[in-house]
């Protein structure tokens, strides 16, 4: 039996929220919800590449076919950048993230995909490769970078594609209460909401915001946090299409609530707190309640590395 038959590799990528109100497609946090991938080389497979996804609701219905899932696409496409051909494999994949939830379900199965593709093809993963390869099917970085890294990311795309991606570490007292409404939300339409230009006042609120954010985050003075995750670029656009968001962002503050915003392009929530986190989750949960939605509500911390892979013995009979 050669070597590839035996060996097989799994990855594990957090979910991630991206914006944090202000910092539009330039903030990523990574949480502790994972995507958890493994892949076993099975050239003399009958069936060609076979995918099994378990997790939560949603999950077993994503597509299994090779041309169409998401891990197994990005796969081959780290595959042909490197001139090689991508064997035939056998992917299990346990999924913990929400699917289209705005906790960035789809930037951790395409760093899985990253992952997993340079492993199977033998070859060394980088950071700038990953970025980059991965910023190619997701053309918004935050999340990826988040998701690669872990905790708080910074990222920039340059003109010629590249990404930069700076880590920050992240508060320990400061956790995420993540509230998910039960609607059918695609990005597409999400991001169609948002204009084309914006108020040069609108991008300079913004800017003062998103900076303040990171100070604060670094001076410890979290009383500043709510007003740093004000936003004039993309809350607004999006509130007609998810019911009871205005009321959230408009909610008065509750005791350990820093600030609240929508997860990337939403429908989730976000609240960060240091306490009283049943309540903050309970009270966001019930505006959306009033207007007919039922929610999932997530205390999450935040997680400290980003995606990890490991080559494992896989078991044959």
């Amino acid at each position: 039996m050669t070597r590839s038959n035996r060996i097989s590799f799994e990855v594990r990528v957090p979910a991630s929220t991206a914006n944090l109100g202000s910092g539009f497609d330039c903030l990523g946090l990574a949480l502790d919800l994972y995507l958890t991938a493994r892949v076993t080389v099975s050239p003399d497979s009958v069936a060609g590449s076979t995918v099994r996804s378990r997790g939560v609701p949603g999950s077993a219905a994503l597509p299994s076919s090779p041309h169409e899932n998401l891990i197994l696409r990005v796969m081959k496409h780290v595959a042909d950048k490197e001139g090689v051909t991508l064997p035939l494999v056998r992917l299990a994949v346990q999924n913990e993230i929400p699917i289209a939830g705005g906790l960035g379900s789809s930037a951790a199965a395409i760093v899985a995909g990253v992952a997993l593709g340079y492993a199977v093809c033998g070859k060394k993963i980088t950071e700038d490769a990953a970025l980059r390869c991965a910023t190619w099917f997701e053309s918004h970085a935050d999340n990826i970078g988040a998701a690669l890294l872990g905790q708080l990311v910074v990222s920039m795309v340059r003109s010629d594609g590249s990404v930069v991606a700076l880590r920050r570490t992240w508060p320990a007292e400061i956790r995420v209460v993540a509230v998910t409404p039960e609607i059918s939300l695609k990005t597409d339409a999400s991001r169609a909401a948002l204009p084309k230009s914006v108020a040069h006042s609108d991008a300079v609120f913004n800017l003062q915001r998103s900076a303040l954010f990171l100070a604060a985050l670094e001076a410890r003075r979290y009383d500043l946090l709510a007003d740093a995750m004000q936003d004039r670029l993309h809350h607004s656009y999006r509130m007609g299409l998810i019911p009871g968001l205005a009321q959230v962002l408009a909610m008065p503050r509750i005791s350990g609530m820093l600030g609240v915003a929508l997860s990337g392009s939403g429908p989730t929530v976000i609240a960060l707190a240091t306490e009283n986190f049943a309540e903050i989750g309970a009270t966001i949960a019930d505006h959306f309640k009033s207007n007919g939605l039922p929610s999932t509500i997530r205390n999450l911390s935040v997680a400290e590395e980003g995606m990890r892979l490991h080559e494992k013995i896989a078991q044959h009979k």
